[in-house]
């Protein structure tokens, strides 16, 4: 039995040139549908983001996407998903993911994907949730980000807890094995956060 029912991942919606992260991210749907786990996420149909959902969606598992009005017009949305939920700001979006989600996959994405992740860790060095946040360390992407958490610590801009609220783990395969070992604490279902 899975230790999570809903597991919230982060990723790019760029398509990088190099087709191991792609293949991670398929990897990783078909496993969350495998396991009966339901995907949250941004609700995009393009790069690592719309590579996870559509293999979780063709997999037979349930998958949410999030994803406000205006960026529906930017990039196309997937369809065919078991959800799809429009919302007016991207906090608002954050706010739901983090609702929907018992915890957090992080795989390689760009600025919108570290802006979803670091605020993640600060609710969690806020104590505002307890939930798991776990870094996808595919090909070694996170490393210059855990340095960058390493600095911060070491230059006193954070407490050396701050370690304890993101777990690296080194491939795909590693997520649902960790994530058992940990305890899943749900904490609040809603945070306070500004719209």
């Amino acid at each position: 039995m899975s230790a999570v029912k809903s597991l919230c991942v982060f990723c790019g919606a760029s398509t990088p040139p190099d087709a191991r992260y792609l293949e991670a991210a398929g990897h990783l749907g078909r496993l969350l549908a495998a396991e009966g786990i339901e995907l949250v996420y941004g609700g995009g149909a393009l790069g690592l983001m719309g590579t996870i959902a559509r293999a979780a969606r063709d997999a037979g598992g349930r998958v949410t996407g999030i994803i406000p009005h205006f960026l529906t017009k930017l990039e196309a949305k997937l369809d065919g998903i078991s959800e799809t939920i429009e919302v007016e700001t991207m906090h608002q979006r954050k706010r739901l993911m983090f609702e929907r989600s018992e915890a957090f996959a992080v795989l390689p994405g760009g600025m919108g994907t570290l802006d979803e992740t670091v605020e993640m860790i600060t609710w969690a060095q806020l104590q505002l949730h307890k939930k798991p946040i776990l870094m996808v360390d595919v090909l070694g992407y996170w490393q210059p980000f855990m340095g960058m958490v390493e600095h911060v610590i070491a230059s006193g801009f954070a407490r050396p807890n701050t370690r304890d609220f993101l777990t690296l783990v080194p491939d795909v395969d590693s997520i649902l094995p960790t994530l058992a070992r940990l305890k899943i604490d749900s904490g609040p279902s809603s945070v306070p956060v500004a719209e």
